[in-house]
């Protein structure tokens, strides 16, 4: 049996990475601040199939730079697939887990939810409790903004969901190493322009 075609191919489908197994990994890629970077990494992700659990960009202390933070969930494999082809990409300068090592995390969040004369307090004492603030007030509806660990968010928003929650916005979640990163170098070499760059080429073999 375990020559058969199908014994074969569940065997080597045991062995691939898998999406959906394993812990939260935060990946913090520098990349150049260019058009289309954003474009080109979510494309990847797109291509190869694989999943994100949040992403967020935006720029860095360096102007010539951008900082993508990636949430992905899988095991060792499946990350270090995740690591490798994003650095395939020419717009992008370096990429580090970030889980590894000792960081701060925020989750950005603006919610808008059904508000009456009747619980207006409730809710403002819920926003007190959360340290979060708000930012908007109409006559049927208030805007909260919170900010904070992706589960605050989260317990927020099991929180106020008996009022009605009626939009609601998040960031992703950002992240930065404690102190002094180890994987940062303030020497490295300006990153290569995008109009000096090779093409990309998105490749279909594997690892």
């Amino acid at each position: 049996m375990a020559n058969e075609p199908g014994a074969q191919s569940s065997k080597n489908l045991a062995k691939e990475p898998s999406p959906t197994r394993g812990n939260r990994h935060v990946l913090s890629a520098l990349v150049q601040n260019q058009p289309g970077v954003l474009a080109h990494v979510s494309g990847m992700f797109a291509s190869r199939g694989y999943n994100i659990d949040s992403l967020a960009v935006g720029e860095t202390e360096n102007p010539v730079l951008s900082r993508i933070t990636v949430v992905v969930k899988g095991d060792e494999r499946y990350l270090e697939q995740v690591r490798k082809q994003l650095e395939k990409i020419v717009t992008v300068v370096k990429v580090h887990d970030i889980s590894r090592e000792d960081f701060v995390e925020r989750d950005l969040m603006l919610i808008k939810i059904k508000a009456t004369p009747a619980n207006r307090m409730e809710i403002q004492s819920l926003v007190q409790i959360f340290r979060g603030r708000i930012v908007d007030v109409s006559p049927d509806a208030v805007m909260i903004e919170i900010s904070g660990q992706e589960r605050k968010v989260e317990a927020f928003i099991d929180a106020v969901r008996e009022y009605g929650i009626l939009e609601l916005a998040r960031t992703g979640r950002i992240a930065l190493v404690r102190g002094v990163p180890r994987f940062d170098e303030p020497d490295a070499p300006a990153p290569t322009p995008v109009e000096d760059a090779e093409p990309m080429v998105h490749g279909h073999s594997e690892l």
